[in-house]
């Protein structure tokens, strides 16, 4: 009987590495990461840590969570093509799914600490301030995006119907870019505005880019 020998070093060397995005425990990773903001304002609420005005500090951290999350679920796909992993396609679908949770608690937050949950008041305070307008219009949008994150939303749909639909990000990021411009414009601080600015510029640039040279490839 022949002895089973070890692999030898060029064919270790041949071998393909696993990516550690594809690792079990990156996915779980990842959704403790996502969370630890929300559980960190929750923990300063509950032990009043959030300086002077909670309320504010609430509505405010829960809104720019909201467009960071955004802008990383718009940051998968160039990172793809940069960084050759495709691997990291399998986050995407979380980091999307978490920008409506902490939308929704941004509006839950501004819904019950400035308005009292009181519907007719919230219903009057929206159409008169056009940053609160545009921002609850962004929230509408992402409600059916996080609808249909799943893969069965995928096969009823059909592909190019969910993607044409799920194309609307590029919308929501913009609307949520506007609402924190109008935001901070009344407080003359817009150096944080501008730096998102850039960010999601670079962002939709790209797709432009990859839109015009694929229509230049097609024959």
């Amino acid at each position: 009987m022949s002895a089973v020998l070890p692999d030898s070093a060029p064919a270790r060397a041949r071998r393909p590495l696993r990516s550690p995005l594809l690792h079990p425990l990156a996915k779980p990773g990842l959704f403790v990461l996502c969370a630890l903001p929300f559980a960190w304002l929750l923990y300063g609420a509950l032990a009043n840590q959030l300086g002077p005005n909670p309320a504010e500090a609430l509505i405010r951290a829960t809104g720019d969570w909201t467009l960071r999350f955004l802008c990383l679920t718009l940051a998968v796909t160039p990172l793809r093509q940069w960084t050759g992993q495709p691997a990291l396609a399998r986050f995407r679908r979380m980091l999307g799914l978490y920008a409506f949770f902490y939308a929704v608690w941004h509006f839950l937050a501004y819904a019950w600490l400035d308005m009292g949950f009181d519907p007719a008041a919230i219903a009057r305070d929206i159409p008169k301030r056009p940053f609160a307008l545009v921002g609850f219009t962004a929230l509408l949008l992402m409600a059916p995006l996080a609808a249909t994150s799943f893969n069965r939303a995928i096969k009823a749909l059909g592909a190019a119907r969910w993607q044409a639909l799920h194309r609307s990000v590029y919308a929501i990021v913009l609307l949520g870019l506007l609402h924190f411009f109008w935001m901070r414009a009344a407080k003359n601080n817009l150096a944080e505005v501008a730096v998102y600015g850039v960010v999601i510029a670079v962002l939709l640039g790209w797709r432009v880019r990859q839109a015009a040279k694929s229509r230049a490839s097609t024959p």
